[in-house]
């Protein structure tokens, strides 16, 4: 069982760039209604990579913020839970703590485990902070993404409760872990790809790596992209 806090937002504008963007979210004042795609009345900025069936709902591990106050202490005052742009925060668990596959209970809907958040440029630009999105993604401290398996109605009392464990399937921290390695073992990889409930997108990413690995067992594996840059860089 963990305690949680709600946000959600709308759209504003970036600070320096003033590329919209979904991140500046407030806490919830009584219960939210949850859809197939999130919560009323949260919006993302770019639908692209934010947002749909298997990015509906973000939580960011509120133990996290300490570890990216001590590394950016001039950011430090405004890395306060919910500044991620998170829809659910927890003091309770983290990536080690969820499998992929595993479904929770939160108030009357089911949420489902999919995919690690990847973590995005727009973070650097919030907290006028270069290198803190990279760091989220070279530290694995991004949070994940849920599904929504069942819609339904909740409340900043209720608590997240796991209702059907993935027995079995890696946990978040360990999928990430393989998914970063430089030339992780091919059994992992598929193991992953075949986790029950991973987001379609990266199963897919998953197992193109695979086809590549076996067919190019002796050359230097490229890395998988850990974090949104920015479109001009792209």
């Amino acid at each position: 069982m963990a305690h949680v806090s709600l946000f959600i937002g709308g759209i504003r504008p970036l600070p320096e760039s003033g590329r919209p963007t979904g991140m500046y979210k407030q806490p919830a004042g009584g219960p939210l209604e949850l859809g197939p795609e999130g919560f009323v009345g949260d919006e993302q900025a770019d639908r692209r990579v934010h947002g749909g069936p298997e990015k509906a709902v973000h939580l960011y591990p509120a133990r996290h913020y300490a570890k990216l106050a001590e590394r950016f202490p001039e950011a430090a005052r405004q890395l306060v839970i919910g500044s991620l742009g998170e829809n659910i925060s927890t003091p309770e668990l983290d990536e080690n703590d969820v499998r992929i596959g595993d479904i929770w209970h939160l108030g009357n809907a089911e949420l489902q485990v999919c995919q690690p958040r990847n973590p995005c440029w727009k973070i650097d630009e919030r907290f006028a902070s270069d290198g803190m999105a990279a760091f989220i993604a070279e530290h694995r401290l991004t949070g994940w993404y849920w599904r929504v398996v069942k819609p339904g109605r909740v409340a900043p009392s209720d608590t997240l409760e796991l209702l059907d464990a993935a027995d079995g399937s890696f946990t978040l921290a360990e999928a990430m872990l393989c998914w970063q390695a430089h030339r992780p073992a091919l059994a992992d990889l598929e193991k992953l790809a075949a986790s029950p409930g991973i987001a379609k997108n990266w199963q897919q990413k998953i197992t193109a790596r695979v086809e590549w690995l076996r067919k190019n067992p002796e050359k230097t594996s490229p890395m998988p992209v850990a974090f949104h840059v920015k479109p001009e860089n792209q």
